[in-house]
């Protein structure tokens, strides 16, 4: 007899709440084993591909692509006994009513199934005999999900698309009457009795282009809008102060290059982030306010013996700032080798939402991108972050005599609060002066 269960959206990082459905890489009638991933999911800090803990046949998808979901929700049925070899367990009756539902992450986030406690309504009869739902026909196997049409999926809860469902409505013809367009289930039955409002022109709803206007709306949601949510609470929560330094760095391009040749460090991809990273953790250990927090809560000051230093990295899905853990116990060869996994992972999308947390510092190149320099924004939880620029050749003033030079312009934005004018100065000397001879750092 079939033994239906609700896979549960889990909380893949401390504190999220809610996720957007990227891709189902399973369908109705499939069969699949314990830890298989079956979702990719995007939640507020990295995309994230989810496993179901139990093994047996996909019965329905619950959610869309492109659909947002609160943690616990379920997103998926699945039935774990599709041969009925189990002992069949008595259902509840309809005369009950819910006592207490808890909803449970995921395996591999300590997952459990969904539990469901329930209690006698008084006076009741008991059922008169156990029942199960009905189990799919096993000569058809159920149909995929509809795929959104043109890319656009309407918004609605799982118990409106079911009602939408039972009633033969089709959601892509409604437009939501909830905040944010939302379909409820008075849209639902409106339509089911031929007064709902037509949805908006499909050019429109699918690229949230408007020719009447020409422009174009984008949701906030993912990574985009916990990114913005971020950046405005450092930016009204923490004092703000940015210091400028440039700097040659010639000596350091010219070691670079004699790495590069070196049997040490054959293979692996030194850069000036390199040693910006390791003047960074150097420079931190002479000034440690700068890897400091400021606890607003306790009123206190949090220094930290260690570095995990954050690197800000553009992804197709936004800005991700993952953290190279301990970077301060590391080498320059193995800070090398840690800043290319990095990032390498970070382009591609795959950086885990455990990887951004906990940073201490952190360093953003705006170099790449052509630009000399910046006034970035302290991550929430720091104190201080480096912003490198474009290293550019630039007349240079050398012994008295105009000469062509690698000049690196370098700012630091700091937390008021917690680094003074002077520490946060002395820093940022430090830094250059480490890019500007690399031979300094032995006397660190």
């Amino acid at each position: 007899m079939p033994e239906y269960k609700h896979f549960p959206l889990a909380d893949t990082a401390e504190g999220l709440t809610e996720a957007d459905i990227i891709a189902w890489q399973v369908k109705p009638g499939d069969t699949v084993t314990v830890n298989q991933i079956v979702v990719e999911v995007e939640t507020a800090k990295a995309a994230v591909e989810l496993p179901i803990p139990w093994a047996g046949v996909v019965t329905e998808l619950l959610v869309e692509p492109g659909q947002t979901v609160e943690v616990g929700a379920p997103i998926l049925t699945i039935d774990v006994d599709p041969d009925g070899k189990a002992a069949p367990a008595a259902a509840p009756s309809k005369e009950e009513e819910p006592a207490e539902e808890e909803m449970k992450p995921l395996v591999g986030y300590g997952s459990k199934a969904v539990v469901t406690h329930r209690r006698a309504r008084k006076g009741a009869a008991p059922a008169a005999a156990p029942t199960a739902p009905a189990a799919p026909a096993a000569a058809a196997p159920a149909p995929a999900p509809a795929k959104p049409k043109g890319g656009y999926v309407p918004l609605a809860k799982p118990p409106v698309r079911k009602l939408a469902k039972d009633l033969g409505v089709d959601l892509h013809a409604l437009t939501g009457t909830a905040d944010g367009g939302v379909i409820t289930r008075d849209d639902v039955q409106a339509a089911a009795n031929g007064s709902a409002t037509a949805a908006p022109v499909q050019s429109v709803v699918d690229s949230g282009y408007d020719p009447a206007t020409r422009e174009r709306r984008v949701p906030v949601k993912g990574v985009r809008k916990a990114t913005a949510a971020a950046m405005v609470q450092s930016a009204y929560t923490a004092p703000h102060v940015t210091e400028f330094l440039t700097v040659d760095v010639t000596p350091m391009m010219e070691f670079r290059e004699k790495l590069k040749k070196s049997r040490e460090f054959a293979g692996v991809k030194v850069t000036p982030l390199t040693f910006a990273a390791k003047a960074v953790c150097l420079a931190a250990k002479r000034t440690p306010d700068v890897n400091a927090v400021w606890d607003e809560a306790a009123q206190e000051i949090v220094y930290k013996d260690y570095v995990h230093l954050g690197i800000a990295a553009a992804t197709p899905r936004g800005l991700v700032v993952p953290k190279v853990r301990d970077a301060d116990s590391m080498s320059l060869k193995e800070l090398a080798i840690a800043l290319t996994e990095l990032t390498d992972v970070a382009r591609e999308g795959k950086t885990t939402p455990a990887a951004m947390l906990g940073g201490t510092i952190t360093i953003t190149n705006v170099g790449v991108f052509g630009v000399d320099t910046g006034t970035p924004i302290i991550n929430p939880g720091e104190s201080a972050i480096l912003c490198l620029g474009a290293i550019k050749d630039t007349p240079w003033v050398v012994d008295g005599e105009i000469k062509v030079r690698k000049v690196l312009q370098l700012s630091l934005s700091f937390d008021h609060r917690v680094v003074d004018g002077q520490q946060g100065s002395e820093f940022l000397a430090d830094v250059g002066a480490l890019l500007a001879d690399p031979a300094v750092a032995i006397t660190y």
